[in-house]
């Protein structure tokens, strides 16, 4: 770590130096009783690694050279991020070195740290042949204990072995080695790679025999497994990558009927977190849950393969068997497979928009009145525009800013506003400025827009949080509408309660924003109860500013 921390003239990073001191000054502030979690911090042996590498580096002259003490402080740096974020607004000291320790120059001294300790600046070499006769083959045998991997029989293509999968040569007819799943007993000892071909398994010769034939032979094992392998002419590197994503669809492969094998497969649910640790094959990814480390990875279908699914069957329904009659081309450039995402750490002072969707009459624009009620200073909604006349008790700047027809239209062409519609021959918009500007302002901007603004609101800049507000079944929303005495949004010239037709509208247009837009969502509520559901867009909103959250991983710089 010298040659990083050190400077050509023999200073230290100012940066650093501020954060030890910083620590130290934690350390002797023990009888306050905030800084409990900053002791337990200081006493973890990870971070005393850190302050004992910088003494060190302090003692030495520039011309010695220490060994690193550790390879992976960049993961120690986003797990303590992790334990700070909550703090922040408790604590003054926890938000100083929160602020600290992500700032970028300190964040890529930690990463060129890491890759001198790892050594990831050595070239990688072939291995060194081993001069043999002509006529001769190198053979390694290798022995697995078998376990509960998956074993399976079907498509020739390939089968899973022991975490591993084999398949039939197309030009020589040989058994060769497939794929290798991460995690497997086969990845783990290190010893079995892709296009190595089998020659024997336990003493049976393989030769001229499918890959169903071997299956058996597995089947039939007990204890050990000895394979003899022909070693393949290069190894492919088996490194996992750190791509996680987003799953934008629901995934069952016990019902995929083109998986190479269904045991092998990992099922999951729109929303959750994959890590991605193989993108080799173009069809099949392998890929773990996140926080599931220890457990072997799982097939699941590409990007690309589940596009040409998706594709395939948007041509051939739609839900509720309606056709398409509003403006779609976003859906349609966005087809929902995956989205690369990343942890996106809060920043103080830097407040991520609230944005709820959902339905007409489903009750966001009244979760929004409340939470900004809840804390004015704190919580705002831009003044939205419109080109109708002011009527009688309203204040301009207040319910509405009142422009011209020529002024709006113009600005609407402009692309100034995130939103704008028209209703009874007036205008109706909300100004991308009038967002940013509370966000400036250091507020938490709350909006409740038609669903399709998410085309303009959906930006690295804005970085929003997005709540959707969804109905709960026929029968207890049309229980709990009634309880609550609510009138309908659908007629604003008539006060009256909702008609079950209006409830079955509510029901089907949420459907439809669902199906659509529903994977952009960082969260939903269904509105049952009010003061529940407002209980929890509470928390959702608390969660935002103080816990790091996946977020595309282009909103993460």
């Amino acid at each position: 770590m010298t040659a990083v921390v050190m400077a050509s003239d023999g200073s230290y990073d100012p940066v650093i130096s501020k954060l030890i001191t910083s620590l130290k000054e934690a350390e002797s502030l023990s009888d306050e009783k905030d800084l409990g979690f900053l002791q337990n911090l200081l006493q973890s042996k990870e971070l005393n690694a850190l302050v004992n590498v910088h003494s060190k580096v302090a003692k030495i002259n520039k011309d010695d050279r220490i060994a690193p003490l550790l390879s992976a402080s960049v993961q120690i740096l986003m797990e303590v991020l992790e334990l700070l974020a909550p703090r922040c607004h408790i604590s003054p000291l926890c938000k100083e070195v929160f602020h600290l320790l992500q700032t970028p120059h300190l964040q890529s001294i930690l990463f060129a740290h890491d890759a001198i300790a790892q050594k990831d600046f050595y070239p990688h070499l072939p291995d060194i042949p081993v001069e043999v006769d002509e006529d001769e083959e190198t053979i390694k045998i290798v022995q697995l204990v078998k376990s509960n991997e998956p074993l399976c029989a079907g498509a020739q293509s390939a089968e899973p072995i022991v975490g591993a999968t084999i398949k039939t040569d197309e030009e020589t007819g040989k058994i060769i080695i497939a794929r290798i799943m991460h995690g497997g007993a086969a990845d783990r000892s290190g010893l079995i790679h892709v296009g190595d071909e089998v020659i024997e398994v336990n003493n049976i010769n393989v030769e001229g025999k499918t890959p169903s034939d071997v299956l058996s032979i597995l089947q039939n094992s007990e204890g050990t497994i000895t394979f003899k392998l022909v070693p393949s002419d290069g190894k492919l590197d088996q490194r996992e990558s750190k791509v996680r994503v987003k799953a934008y669809f629901d995934y069952e492969p016990e019902n995929d009927p083109y998986i190479p094998c269904k045991e092998a497969g990992l099922g999951f649910q729109r929303g959750d977190i994959l890590h991605i640790v193989s993108q080799d094959d173009s069809y099949w990814w392998q890929a773990r849950k996140e926080g599931e480390k220890t457990t072997r990875a799982g097939l699941i279908p590409s990007r690309a393969l589940q596009e040409r699914r998706i594709l395939h069957e948007r041509t051939q329904k739609e839900p509720n068997g309606d056709a398409k009659t509003e403006n779609d081309d976003f859906d349609r450039e966005m087809i929902a497979t995956y989205e690369e995402v990343a942890k996106l750490y809060p920043r103080p002072g830097v407040f991520r928009p609230i944005v709820l969707i959902g339905a007409p009459g489903v009750g966001r624009n009244e979760l929004k009145r409340r939470l900004v009620a809840r804390d004015p200073e704190k919580y705002k909604s831009p003044v939205p525009y419109t080109t109708r006349p002011m009527r009688p008790g309203e204040v301009a700047g207040r319910e509405y800013l009142f422009v011209t027809r020529e002024k709006m239209e113009a600005d609407i062409a402009a692309s100034k506003f995130i939103e704008h519609g028209e209703y009874k021959g007036h205008l109706y918009g909300t100004a991308a400025d009038s967002v940013k500007s509370i966000v400036n302002a250091s507020c938490v901007c709350v909006l409740g827009p038609h669903y399709q603004a998410l085309k303009s609101l959906r930006t690295a800049q804005l970085k929003p949080y997005i709540v959707h507000i969804r109905p709960p079944a026929f029968e207890e929303l049309k229980k709990s509408r009634t309880k609550a005495r609510a009138r309908s949004t659908f007629d604003e010239n008539n006060s009256r309660g909702f008609t079950d037709e209006e409830f079955m509208e509510m029901i089907k247009s949420d459907e439809r924003i669902n199906f659509h837009y529903g994977h952009f969502c960082d969260e939903e509520i269904v509105n049952d109860d009010l003061s529940e559901a407002f209980e929890k867009l509470v928390n959702f909103a608390n969660k935002c500013e103080t816990e790091p959250l996946w977020a595309p991983a282009s909103w993460v710089q």
